[in-house]
């Protein structure tokens, strides 16, 4: 039996420790609407599957234009 449990969502602050960003912009990316989040009681989670989408939709590959 494994020890850890799949987690289907993450706090804000490991989320934004798996992007590598600050703890404060991951929460503007939540308010922004940019990263999903569900409310559970009081907290806010990240669902893992819009961290995915998240960063694959940020992902650019070789000779992708900057939208810029």
């Amino acid at each position: 039996m494994r020890d850890e449990v799949d987690r289907l969502t993450y706090t804000v602050t490991e989320t934004a420790r798996a992007l590598g960003i600050s703890r404060s912009y991951c929460y503007e990316l939540v308010q922004q609407g940019v990263l999903p989040f569900l409310r559970l009681g009081r907290r806010r989670v990240v669902p893992r599957r819009a961290l995915e989408d998240y960063v694959a939709q940020q992902t650019r590959r070789p000779g992708d234009v900057d939208p810029a």
